[in-house]
Parts: C-alpha cells; structure tokens; sequence
C-alpha cells in the first residue's frame, strides 16, 4: 500500500467529463528484423515478464471515506494483464493520419478507475509493414521523467531482448478496512496543525529569495510595464485569449512530427543558445502563423507553461510526480525568427530563476495540506465558473521529455520514433510535447477537436519554422 501525495491527486481532481488526466506515446516499430512476429501475445507476454518490475501496473486506487486524506495504491486481487493490452488493426497500407485518428479517439476515453489505471494497444497494419504501439497512464502515477524510466523496463537495447529472473507468484497483499483508513486519516489531520506551523515557517524563510518572482507577479497585474515597447521577459499575470484557450469537448486531434536534432543543434551554436530555447521559438513562430491564419493573433505575446522535472538522484527510479513548471513569454507578437529566439532565450532564463526561488519542498507541503474533498470541491468551482478560460494563467502547455539516445527494441521490433501524446484541460485546449530519441525530436501536438481542427497546420508551421531559423542562422553567420 503506497498513499499518493497532494500533487499526485491533483491530476485526479482535474478529471471532468471532458478532460481525462492520462497521458501517453506512441512508438513506432518496424518488426523486420524481430526474431518473432509482433503479435498480440508476444506483446502480453513480454509485458507480463515486466510488469513486475513497475509495481504500480498491479495497483489500483483506493480512496479514503469522504474524501478525509490522499488515496492509496493497494495491489488489485483481480488484475487481469488482458484486459490492459489490446489490439487494433488499421487497413493496409495504414497512413499516419489513420493512425493518428485512432489514438485521438483512444486517447479521449477515460481510464476505468476500478482498475490499474493503464492500458497499451498494438496498432498493425502501417504502411512499410510497420506497427505500432500506444500506451497510455493515468499521470497520478507518472510524470514525464518517471513515464521515461517506465518506458527504458518495457524496451531492450538488442532484438533478442533479456534475461529476466522469474517473477514471484503475485500474492495481492489484502486491502486495509475502513477502520484502518479513518485511523490513518485522523492522525494525518491530528499532524495538520503542525504542518500548519511547518508550512508557515518555510514561507518567512524563503520569501526574501521569492522577491524577484513577487515583484514580478504584483507588477504584472498592475499593469506595470517598461514603457518603451520592448517585450518584458517576465511573464504577464492573465494571458492573451486565443481560440484554444476556451471550454473544451471530450474529443481531441492528434498530430506527429520529427525534425533533426543535428538541425537545431546547428542553429542553437549560431545564436549562442539551448535546444529548449529553439524548441520554444519553433512553437512561437508556428503559433503566430496559426493564429494569424484565423484572426485571432494578440497583440500581446502568449504565454507557456514549462513543467520542469525536480527529480533527486534518491527518487530517481519512482514513480509518481515530482514535477514544478515555470511561465515564459512566447513572442508570437514579433514578426523576425531571430528576434522571437532572442526573446525566448531571456524569457526562459528569467522564468527559471524565478521558478528556483520557489522550493519544491514547500509545494509539495502546500499540495499534500488540503484534503482530497476539498481539492475536488474546488476544481469543481474553478471548472463551473470558467476561471481558467476566462483569466487563463497560460496558453499552453509546451514539455521537453529526454528519452534514449541510443537503438532500443520493442518484443524485438526496432523503436524508429515515439511520439508523446499528453493532456488538455479548460482553457487550455492545445499540448506540444516532444521527445529526444537518436538524433531526432519526435513532436505530439494534442488538442480539442472542435477548438483545432486543423491542428496539423500548426504541426506543419513548427517544422517550416525550424527551416526560418536555420535560413536567420545562416545569414547571422556570414554577416
């Protein structure tokens, strides 16, 4: 039994009838030269010689009357391994907008609570006699760091896989009673008071090092401004309204792309900055075309949100979340690659020292204070009044996830790219996550269907905006 913390059950809160709190990838595989076909039970029986090693894919929630304090993971007596993988086949020659169409339906179902909150479905009949596999996982289990980890137990750097050692007998260890839980929620709200004093002290001590942040955020809400029409890279308390950035539906579109790691790389020495700050300019550049194909194009730069991973060498191997995020203005307002890439690179760095001064102990205090009941109770208010379309923090959210960096192998059929697939909530209508995986970034843009239709436009904007960069770095480099 393992209690989640307050930041695990947060993802839980933000579940409603039109967002789910799962995430996912998609894996693309070419089978070739795999020693044995990919098949449904090859995929299962690899999967069952695995799922040992990551004991929250036998666990299930269990929460605590009355919402009193944080659920539990407890070991399901009828986990059924079948139940979780499944299969799909697409007409040959399956096309990526096939695929793509599939997972967006997959991924908008909501994870079956009563069970471990998990599931992967085999995708046969790519074109090229590809296949591939989606996973999904409810992200009160994993973050993007963990998500990683989890995927390097499933994948095997040579086709022929490896020697495990036979698992034990699963022996479910039996769930505790309802006297059992009260105790424990009554010495946890014994304990509160003090958390109280805890959480009190912490704050003194650290707001001084929170000053710049504060300054910021007070100065951002009175409007304060430098007054000669320069972009602060500080970002605004409420952003910009966008067409993503209202209610969303239940249904979500889905699209993939790659570029060339060497390629950003080539244009990060240029300018003299990181592959995120690239990343964010792509994003940038290919937001501003977006919206300004539909009319919609603020004068004022949006705003993403950056989780950033505060994940210690001991918590290494966990799972669960250990996850802060940043705000940083996206220049969509400037019109020149190489200046939208100047303004990122400040942006980010201001951002991130104002997210260090913020000790992440202190969140998860704050997060693991309020009871689950009221957690929920207020979601429900936030979700009801509209707050978070109608003062939205952020645009959107944009997350950098490392992945393997040499050849891995999938029941011995060769990982060719895997394509994040994350979350969208109220107000926040639009997701891009990538992933780092041998030499290339593999993007997963995620977003309402009703709000997005044509997301693979933008998908099509970010990597013709990679190529303004790479033109702006050229021209930089003989000038």
């Amino acid at each position: 039994m393992q209690q989640l913390t307050g930041l695990d059950s947060a993802f839980l809160a933000l579940e409603t009838a039109n967002a789910t709190g799962h995430v996912g990838g998609v894996c693309v595989l070419d089978p070739t030269d795999a020693p044995r076909p990919l098949t449904l039970a090859r995929l299962t029986e690899v999967l069952a010689e695995r799922v040992p090693l990551v004991p929250v894919l036998r666990r299930k929630l269990l929460n605590v009357p009355f919402g009193l304090d944080q659920p539990y993971w407890i070991d399901d007596p009828d986990f059924d391994i079948e139940y979780h993988i499944r299969e799909i086949a697409l007409p040959r020659p399956g096309s990526v907008a096939q695929l793509t169409e599939q997972v967006s339906r997959l991924h908008a179902r909501p994870l079956d609570r009563s069970r471990p909150l998990w599931e992967i479905y085999l995708i046969t009949g790519l074109a090229k006699r590809r296949a591939a596999v989606y996973t999904k996982i409810h992200h009160a289990a994993i973050d993007g760091v963990s998500g990683a980890e989890l995927l390097t137990v499933l994948l095997d750097l040579s086709p022929e896989g490896r020697e495990l050692p036979a698992p034990a007998p699963f022996r479910p260890a039996p769930p505790p009673g309802p006297l059992t839980l009260a105790a424990l929620a009554g010495a946890r709200m014994a304990w509160r008071p003090v958390q109280t004093v805890r959480i009190t002290n912490e704050l003194i001590r650290v707001l001084p090092t929170m000053a710049p942040a504060l300054n910021t955020f007070v100065g951002g809400m009175l409007g304060l401004s430098r007054g000669d029409g320069a972009v602060i890279p500080s970002a605004p308390v409420r952003a910009p309204a966008t067409p993503f950035n209202k209610p969303i539906t239940p249904h979500r579109r889905l699209a993939l792309r790659s570029v060339d790691l060497d390629t950003v790389k080539s244009v990060k020495n240029a300018f003299g900055v990181s592959v995120n700050d690239v990343v964010m300019a792509m994003c940038a550049g290919g937001l501003r075309r977006w919206l300004a194909d539909h009319r919609s194009l603020p004068v004022s730069p949006l705003v993403a949100m950056i989780p950033v991973s505060v994940r210690d060498p001991a918590s290494k191997a966990a799972m669960g979340n250990k996850v802060s995020a940043m705000l940083a203005v996206l220049p969509t307002n400037l019109a020149e690659p190489a200046e939208r890439l100047q303004v990122v690179h400040a942006a980010t760095k201001a951002a991130k020292a104002q997210q260090a001064a913020i000790p992440q102990g202190l969140v998860d205090q704050i997060s693991d204070f309020a009871p689950p009941a009221l957690t929920a109770r207020a979601a429900r208010v936030v979700f009801a009044t509209g707050l978070l379309h109608r003062l939205p923090p952020f645009n959107l959210c944009i997350s950098n996830v490392p992945g393997p960096n040499v050849p891995v192998y999938l029941c011995g059929a060769k990982l060719l790219a895997h394509y994040p697939v994350s979350v969208v909530t109220d107000g926040q209508g639009l997701n891009i996550t990538l992933v780092g995986y041998l030499g290339q970034l593999h993007f997963g843009l995620v977003a309402c269907r009703e709000l997005m239709p044509d997301i693979e436009t933008l998908a099509t904007y970010l990597v013709e905006e990679l190529d303004l960069l790479v033109k702006a770095a050229a021209e930089r480099d003989t000038g």
